[in-house]
């Protein structure tokens, strides 16, 4: 196995919360399995849980955001619960979905400050970009996915996007 991603959503957060999910941690600590993890609304259990397992890698789904959470117009709110766990060096995040958040065509001018505000929190090599693709196939074409992070988010270095697009991602998981 290389690699878990769970969804701690509706009745599901509730086991971040109550200990139901608290044998997952070391196992997968120990094994050496990263976790991916879409936790709207539980980052402060999932800070609990990098603060006590440092040797877990956890990644946090799209900045720790959904498309409900856009529609109610609380994307910084969400973005600041989700930098708050970059104080973990065991956390990462994929700058995924911005497309689907947005309310702006290409190049989603309106998710740049957001964008921005997860990268400077993690870095270049704690950042790590993604697609969704199957979440908002209308809203955007794979290149212009790409495109958003090479050429319009201009606070990206060459030496960050080389990071961000792929390299820090090989690195987190052990893949490079």
């Amino acid at each position: 196995m290389l690699g878990i991603r769970l969804t701690f959503l509706g009745p599901h957060g509730a086991w971040l919360r109550d200990g139901t999910a608290d044998w997952l941690w070391p196992a997968a600590e120990k094994a050496g399995i990263p976790v991916m993890f879409l936790a709207l609304g539980n980052m402060p259990a999932m800070a609990k849980v990098a603060e006590r397992h440092p040797g877990l890698t956890l990644i946090a789904d799209h900045m720790g955001l959904s498309k409900d959470i856009a529609k109610e117009g609380t994307i910084a709110g969400a973005i600041g619960e989700t930098i708050a766990l970059a104080k973990y060096p065991n956390v990462s995040v994929k700058m995924s979905s911005a497309p689907a958040y947005s309310f702006e065509p290409y190049p989603f001018r309106d998710m740049t400050e957001h964008l921005r505000r997860v990268f400077e929190a993690f870095g270049p090599r704690r950042s790590h970009w993604g697609t969704d693709m199957t979440n908002s196939l209308a809203k955007a074409t794979y290149r212009q996915r790409i495109t958003h992070f090479t050429e319009e988010l201009d606070f990206l270095s060459a030496e960050d996007k080389e990071w961000v697009m792929g390299r820090a991602i090989l690195a987190r998981l052990n893949w490079g």
